[in-house]
């Protein structure tokens, strides 16, 4: 049974840190990424960061780059998302998701599998 469980979600206040983890089961991890998804009120899902690959190759969409740090075990699971500098436009519910290997691990198009998500809520 394929299971992504996402954990570290929270209330956290402006300028603070959470650590998200997401601890894959029941596929391969050989053939996928693992993205980190989020979806904000009244908005689309968007791709946030993924890691890929056996060299961990990371993505980072523009509005976290240099904030939030994609990192994963040597048994690449679980994978982590170090969230820093958090503002209150980060409040969303945070998805962890596996993506097919060849495909863009940031576009919400081409998940193959999706964890139940976690809140995450920065007050100002």
């Amino acid at each position: 049974q394929v299971q992504l469980v996402e954990s570290g979600g929270g209330l956290v206040q402006t300028g603070g840190s959470l650590r998200l983890s997401c601890a894959a089961s029941g596929f391969s991890l050989d053939r996928y990424a693992i993205g980190w998804f989020r979806q904000a009120p009244g908005k689309e899902r968007e791709g946030v960061s993924c890691i890929r690959g056996s060299a961990g190759s990371t993505y980072y969409a523009d509005s976290v780059k240099g904030r939030f740090t994609i990192s994963r075990d040597n048994a690449k699971n679980p994978v982590y998302l170090q969230m820093n500098s958090l503002k209150p436009e980060d409040t969303a519910v945070y998805y962890c998701a596996a993506v097919r290997l060849g495909n863009m691990c940031y576009s919400t198009s081409v998940v193959t599998y999706w964890g139940q998500g976690t809140q995450v809520t920065v007050s100002s």
